[in-house]
């Protein structure tokens, strides 16, 4: 709706204008009225109350100065000299903010104290004048390729989601040229950290350069403190900055000015794209893209009323060779996260645990998370690098990480350990297999097997393959009655019954299976 034109007051200049106009050079009144720019009853009405005072025509009978007409004109009609003393704007202004205060009180404020004051128009349109000379507006001079400015829009389009079967609202976000006004939208599910990047990454793709800086909102998902001096960003934003050889510059909170330029794109994208879309029904993000490409495409070829050309005309001929090309891969989203090292050298990360070098025990690291890859960094120097589980409470270990001894016992299998006693003898072999085997679980034998194994480092081996013989047959299947056999001599004592073989079972091999 057009904003109605403020209707011009009156002064004593135009009264003697009028006076002038009418009797010297003989104009009707509404000639008098389109020439002043004054509405033709308020000429009509001065020239009466002129009439009335006695001037009917021009010169005067004696002349008049501008100050002293007022009087004359007003005389008849009883009313005293208006009262032209103005308000304290400034304090008009200050209690406007106060809760509860309208313009409306304070004009009766001010009527109360000036009975022949200025009416209430009038009184706006100064209270009005004076909020503006007090807070002017910076225009902003773009210069080609200098920066691109990027918002949401607060309009959402609805999207039926099939799997879960409600409709979710899809967010759509903006981005600017400032020189051009190349426009470029993009709808996604959140405005979280991913939708963010890959919106900005997406813009950037669809200008084919990357502007000196980007200027965004204050969006708590890429700006981890919002100060105007310092703002801190968030790692991955800042990775996406260094990755395009940017420069970012999050706005003033509640300051919309300092990012005029897309909230009037935001405005237009709202009106001619998303307002056409308002009946149509979409089921997935990628055809909503596609109707929004398709009416973008129309409102980049639009010719601009104010400048003659359209948006797309425009960046070519002035921004596009301002732009710096684009990186030769684009941006891979990552996320960064800190963690401490366990005192098992892992450390925990979206619920699975990756190693790291066991010196860093106790340290702080920092984690970068892509889809595929979970890299690890001390001191600005990667020091460790895993592929990415896609299953969580699990564990990743690299035998490199590991202490010495750690790693010894980290590659121990039952195979591992047979092949050992194996070496050593059939009956050797045999104990440590059943010291496995009469276990829940083969881990839990795997220490008595080892340390049985370490015997022969003690004891030569004959001595404990006639130990393990021994214990054998009179079934003393532990590390403990091994050591004491060799410890007290019995194994160089011939038993008193040969050794019976053992009953066939499915899960002992035989001696054949050692020779």
């Amino acid at each position: 709706m057009p904003r109605r034109k403020a209707a011009k007051r009156t002064t004593m200049k135009d009264i003697k204008a009028i006076l002038r106009l009418t009797y010297a050079e003989g104009l009707s009144v509404r000639e008098v009225a389109e020439r002043l720019r004054i509405g033709r009853t308020s000429v009509s009405t001065y020239l009466l109350r002129a009439r009335e005072a006695g001037i009917a025509g021009w010169p005067p009978p004696e002349p008049l100065e501008e100050a002293g007409l007022e009087p004359i004109l007003f005389k008849r009609m009883g009313r005293p000299p208006r009262d032209l003393s103005e308000p304290d704007w400034a304090a008009m202004s200050r209690e406007l903010k106060r809760k509860g205060v309208t313009r409306t009180l304070l004009w009766q404020e001010y009527r109360a104290a000036h009975s022949d004051g200025y009416g209430y128009t009038w009184f706006c349109e100064g209270l009005q004048a004076f909020e503006h000379r007090r807070s002017p507006s910076f225009r902003n001079h773009f210069e080609a390729g200098a920066g691109m400015q990027t918002d949401y829009a607060g309009h959402t389009v609805p999207v039926f989601d099939l799997d879960k079967g409600r409709f979710l609202e899809a967010q759509i976000f903006v981005a600017v040229l400032g020189a051009s006004s190349y426009t470029f939208a993009y709808a996604s599910f959140s405005q979280a950290l991913p939708d963010w990047i890959e919106g900005q990454c997406r813009a950037l793709a669809f200008f084919g350069g990357v502007t000196k800086s980007i200027v965004c909102d204050n969006l708590k998902a890429g700006v981890a403190k919002a100060l105007w001096f310092e703002p801190t960003l968030n790692a991955t934003f800042a990775a996406m900055a260094e990755h395009y050889n940017t420069t970012i510059l999050p706005t003033r909170v509640r300051k919309p000015r300092d990012k005029g330029k897309v909230e009037g794109a935001v405005l237009i994208v709202e009106r001619w794209i998303l307002a056409r879309l308002r009946n149509r029904r979409f089921f997935s993000l990628a055809e909503l893209n596609v109707a929004i490409r398709e009416l973008l495409d129309d409102l980049n070829d639009r010719p601009m009323r104010h400048v003659g050309q359209s948006r797309r005309q425009l960046f070519e001929a002035v921004e596009r060779d301002a732009l710096s090309p684009l990186p030769a891969a684009p941006f891979e989203y990552a996320e960064w996260k800190t963690a401490k090292v366990h005192p098992d050298y892992h450390v925990d990360v979206e619920r699975t645990v990756y190693s790291v070098p066991h010196g860093l025990i106790g340290q702080k690291v920092d984690v970068r998370l892509t889809h595929r890859v979970v890299e690890i960094f001390h001191d600005h120097k990667r020091v460790a690098s895993h592929v990415r589980r896609s299953a969580r409470s699990g564990h990743v270990t690299v035998n490199e990480h590991m202490p010495k001894a750690h790693r010894r016992y980290a590659n121990t299998t039952p195979e591992s350990l047979m092949r050992q006693a194996a070496r050593i003898g059939v009956n050797t072999a045999i104990l440590v297999e059943r010291l496995m085997r009469d276990r829940p679980h083969p881990e839990q034998g795997y220490r008595s097997a080892m340390g049985v194994i370490s015997l022969a480092r003690r004891f030569d081996k004959p001595r404990l393959e006639a130990a393990c013989e021994r214990a054998l047959t009179i079934n003393a299947i532990s590390y403990s009655s091994v050591n004491a056999i060799l410890k007290s001599g019995l194994d160089r004592a011939k038993p008193s019954e040969p050794v019976r073989p053992s009953p066939p079972h499915g899960n002992i091999r035989g001696n054949a299976y050692y020779q």
